[in-house]
């Protein structure tokens, strides 16, 4: 047991590779026919990933492999929140990619690779294992979003993937290398104590800032390194585009806190990354919500949203203090929630050979389906920041932050272009209740679809009346973890 006990902070990593291997070889002896077995092996690799975190985790931080990799509370519900956002994902994806001809044994493996990568992440100590484990989720991504071979949309977005991935990734590894000539170490918790104590040569920390913050805001996808972020959301097939805009957000923010926070959170450094961040926070706001306007396409207008959500997210970090971190992740958590609704809502509309992404397939929703129609609605609402929904909570939380150190003026902006954005997301509120249906073909989709889609919307509203819990949880984890 002696040698086993050092593993128990990656036994949920070790048990998802475990089972990848299983579902590969389990596979190759499934016939088509049978595809529901690997998709139920990759459900149920997911839940026990879940089950380990919850029964290891400690409010304590814990490492292994050398001090290479840390086990901390928020590593902890950060991971469970990637489970979950998975496994919902796979639940909304499972009629669209088996309409599709993608409900094979590749899909649920990249997913799990992806997922993999997306903790490694996470739980990264060490400037190689957050590079590791950012390029195992990459490459996962790349893959998948050219699985539809036939698709040249989706091989043209997988192009623009790659290309410009591996730009920002090699931006990021630049930095790094600059980062160890600068203190002789790749240690994230070494690396804060070198530059504290002054062994760092400053000049060189900052040329690696300014690498390292253009890969993290390529991979967040904010303005200037936003140009993949429309074409690959629209191009991608709808499964895939909601796999990219859900879960990897918690490990891009993860990947944040580690390297910016943890890493370089001296004070001379984080006064230097702050502006990097405030530019990038103020930019995402202006371009995203301002172009969201002239979308049609759905995919689109959501991808440009994103990015104006991706601002907000910045200007908690920017706040550099535990408070804005904690809103920080607070609005990643609801981002996410919010995305996999939308997201889910497009897949719950399409069906065999007809895409529902542009604003027009959701005229008459209402006179189709109540019910759905005020799900979107709620989503649209928390999106835009009305009130009673989580959305407003979630932006009162990053703008509180950010007032109380001292940026009232980011504040004003940030309010005046979410008012901008309201617009677009009102926009398809008026398309679904006051205009007459396009389509007419009923909606019926599977039990479980339905369950979580119903779950998934109600909980925008539940989070919105009672936001405390999950926002104490947030701020929590990061402060027993910094």
């Amino acid at each position: 047991m002696q040698y086993i006990t050092p593993l128990l902070p990656a036994y949920p990593e070790l048990f998802l590779l475990g089972m990848v291997c299983v579902i590969l070889v389990v596979d190759l002896f499934v016939a088509d026919a049978n595809r529901i077995v690997t998709y139920a092996l990759t459900q149920a690799t997911l839940l026990g990933c879940l089950l380990l975190t919850y029964l290891t985790a400690t409010t304590e931080p814990v490492t292994t492999f050398s001090d290479m990799f840390v086990d901390d509370l928020m590593a902890d519900v950060l991971k469970l929140l990637v489970y979950l956002g998975v496994v919902v994902m796979l639940v909304y994806s499972r009629p669209y990619i088996a309409a599709r001809g993608m409900f094979r044994g590749e899909f649920f493996v990249l997913v799990l690779f992806a997922t993999l990568g997306m903790m490694v992440m996470i739980s990264a100590n060490h400037l190689l294992t957050l590079y590791l484990g950012l390029e195992l989720l990459s490459l996962a991504l790349y893959a998948m979003v050219a699985l539809q071979r036939d698709s040249a949309v989706a091989t043209e977005a997988a192009m623009k993937y790659f290309v410009l991935g591996s730009l920002a990734s090699g931006m990021l590894l630049y930095g790094m290398s600059m980062l160890y000539g600068a203190t002789g170490t790749l240690g994230i918790p070494q690396l804060a104590e070198i530059i504290l104590a002054g062994g760092a040569r400053e000049i060189v920390l900052v040329f690696a800032l300014v690498f390292i913050v253009a890969g993290l805001g390529f991979k967040l996808g904010a303005v200037p390194f936003h140009m993949w972020v429309p074409d690959v959301y629209h191009g991608a097939p709808t499964a895939v585009t909601l796999l990219i805009g859900s879960a990897p957000k918690l490990a891009a923010f993860a990947f944040i806190m580690r390297l910016l926070v943890q890493g370089l959170g001296a004070e001379q450094l984080v006064e230097e990354w702050s502006r990097m961040l405030m530019v990038m926070a103020v930019l995402s706001l202006a371009i995203g919500n301002v172009t969201a306007i002239a979308q049609t396409n759905l995919k689109r207008m959501l991808a440009y949203s994103t990015i104006g959500h991706m601002g907000y997210v910045l200007l908690g970090i920017l706040s550099g203090d535990l408070v804005g971190y904690g809103a920080s992740m607070f609005y990643v958590v609801v981002y996410v929630l919010m995305n996999l609704g939308g997201f889910g809502m497009i897949l719950l509309l399409s069906r065999g050979g007809f895409e529902a992404e542009n604003l027009d397939d959701f005229k008459g929703l209402n006179q189709r389906s109540p019910w759905y129609a005020f799900l979107m609605l709620l989503l649209m609402f928390s999106m835009a920041g009305v009130p009673p929904t989580v959305g407003f909570y979630a932006k009162l939380a990053v703008l509180q932050a950010i007032i109380s150190a001292g940026f009232v003026w980011l504040a004003v902006v940030a309010v005046l272009f979410s008012l901008i954005g309201a617009y677009y997301y009102l926009r398809l509120v008026k398309l679904m209740y006051f205009d007459a249906p396009a389509d007419t073909a009923p909606i019926a989709p599977r039990g479980d679809v339905r369950l979580l889609m119903s779950a998934n919307g109600l909980a925008v509203l539940l989070f919105g009346i009672l936001p405390e819990p999950l926002m104490a949880l947030c701020l929590y984890s990061i402060q027993v973890s910094l």
